[in-house]
């Protein structure tokens, strides 16, 4: 780092995305896409909606924000778009926390609660999940707080129920609760319908992953519309031109193709179920996953190695080196040709042992 670099974020950890290797040709199942392109149609719309680019994009993204709100089936006023869902977690850390209000987060999470609190400067505790990885949201209930849970979580990939999301709001009052729904379209629950009851609630999506858009850059968030004038107040300080104008159109267009997108999302469910019971004959032990991923630890291999081992063999998973989730590995779910590719490869190297 440079001398001129601030010393507030000398000691700063910044978030590590999954990797993106160009030095040969990987089967690639790291970094939780959609193995699907966006629809045809969507792509169609795109280019002949698309504002003119020498034009800012709508800083209200008001034609998108209302085909969110119809269907999310919540008023326009409690929808709001960003660059990513990043984007928008970063706006609630920094319209929500402070010093009287801290982060609250399980200790194994999606890495960017940390990142952003500390950037941010906002105080926060991990809290640690159970010895089965679990989360128990009484944990969290009763605080002054801005808690946020991604349900389902991420790298666990275990869920929740909303009637436990509304139970936590419900006895929580002071605290507002963040729940960041990436995976959502893979067999949960959304908790969207609670915000309409819980002005505490904030649910956060992104078109991403079942949507296709990871390269696009799109996310929103629906809650009430007090929390979205506090959003939108930290939003018009930092970047009011944050959704382009060709992603906002190419939202609406997914938006319109939403049948397809079910039908991807059930695809991508039934090669979770064969992806997971191919480890399971090759002796991994998989958490019941209801994402676009499988966390997977073999009886023998060692996680870390075992990630090596497929990298060198042109498969890419993702490995974390928290000591608690050492052993397992991440597994984005691909097409059935990928995951026959990824177990092949798991059995030559099981066979070298």
């Amino acid at each position: 780092m440079s001398r001129y670099l601030s010393e507030r974020y000398t000691a700063l950890k910044p978030y590590v995305p999954g990797e993106q290797p160009r030095d040969r040709q990987y089967v690639k199942l790291n970094t939780n896409e959609s193995p699907f392109p966006p629809p045809k149609e969507a792509l169609d719309y795109a280019a002949a909606h698309a504002r003119s680019y020498e034009l800012y994009s709508d800083p209200e993204a008001v034609e998108l924000r209302k085909a969110l709100a119809e269907t999310c089936q919540v008023p326009a006023e409690c929808v709001m778009v960003t660059n990513g869902s990043d984007e928008m977690l970063n706006l609630a850390f920094l319209a929500f926390g402070s010093e009287a209000r801290p982060a609250l987060f399980p200790d194994i999470t999606y890495g960017f609660y940390k990142v952003f609190a500390e950037v941010d400067r906002i105080p926060y505790r991990e809290i640690p999940l159970e010895d089965d990885l679990t989360l128990r949201l009484e944990k969290y209930a009763g605080k002054k707080a801005v808690i946020f849970i991604a349900n389902p979580n991420a790298p666990t990939g275990l869920y929740l129920p909303p009637e436990e999301i509304a139970r936590l709001a419900q006895r929580s009052p002071d605290s507002v609760i963040v729940v960041d729904e990436a995976y959502i379209d893979f067999g949960g629950t959304s908790c969207i319908p609670l915000t309409q009851r819980y002005n505490n609630l904030l649910v956060v999506q992104t078109f991403s992953k079942s949507r296709s858009m990871a390269g696009a850059r799109l996310g929103f968030g629906v809650g009430s519309e007090q929390l979205m004038r506090d959003l939108q107040t930290i939003r018009y300080s930092l970047n009011p031109y944050n959704v382009n104008s060709y992603t906002q159109a190419l939202g609406i267009g997914v938006l319109r193709c939403a049948d397809e997108i079910r039908r991807n999302c059930r695809t991508i469910i039934g090669n979770r179920a064969y992806l997971t019971e191919r480890l399971k004959t090759l002796g991994f032990v998989c958490t019941d996953s209801l994402t676009n991923f499988v966390f997977a630890r073999h009886l023998r291999l060692n996680g870390g190695a075992l990630y090596q081992m497929l990298r060198d063999r042109g498969v890419l998973v993702r490995h974390f080196e928290l000591s608690r989730i050492r052993p397992y590995n991440r597994i984005t779910v691909g097409t059935r040709e990928q995951i026959d590719r990824l177990t092949e490869e798991i059995e030559r190297i099981m066979k070298g042992l």
